[in-house]
């Protein structure tokens, strides 16, 4: 199964407030969203992390991502930085990614876009970064935490939106 999520933002203090996410202290977000993130994602499922992992100074990158199942791709954002790129625990890190699933062509960027490649073929853009504020076009959806119930979504989700919980 491939999942899709972003803008965890784990030990960053900003997306308490700036995001208004219901939790008084950072522990309790973190604590919070691994546990939604593991009861979603098995051990063999693939998750696409579309940036904003965490915050440089939350700690050991490596330890947290070994804490969260499935095997991880990043997908770069704006915040993370070198100790989050260059960790062990992923399975791949780019800045763009086009993946084909159940017969959709996906274009995975952190950045939503106003055109993607195949737009016109009906491909469907990924992405992150605007924290469920951002007006969708047809066929874009907003992976993110705050767009998602906190949790990492599968297309089959996305492109059913009273379907299956998963």
């Amino acid at each position: 199964m491939n999942y899709y999520t972003s803008d965890t933002h784990f030990g960053d203090l900003r997306v308490l407030r700036l995001d208004k996410r219901p939790f008084s202290r950072m522990i309790d977000h973190d604590d919070a969203l691994i546990r939604i993130w593991n009861e979603t994602v098995g051990p063999d499922d693939e998750v696409w992390h579309l940036g904003d992992f965490m915050s440089a100074k939350a700690g050991d990158c490596g330890a947290l991502l070994s804490r969260l199942n499935g095997r991880k791709h990043l997908i770069i954002g704006n915040n993370d930085t070198r100790t989050t790129t260059d960790s062990p625990g992923w399975e791949s890190v780019q800045y763009y990614a086009e993946l084909r699933q159940d017969g959709h062509h996906l274009i995975l960027c952190h950045y939503a876009f106003r055109t993607w490649n195949q737009m016109s073929k009906k491909s469907i853009n990924l992405h992150g970064h605007s924290h469920g504020r951002l007006k969708p076009l047809p066929r874009q959806f907003d992976v993110g935490v705050d767009a998602r119930g906190l949790r990492p979504v599968t297309l089959e989700r996305l492109l059913t939106p009273y379907g299956p919980a998963a």
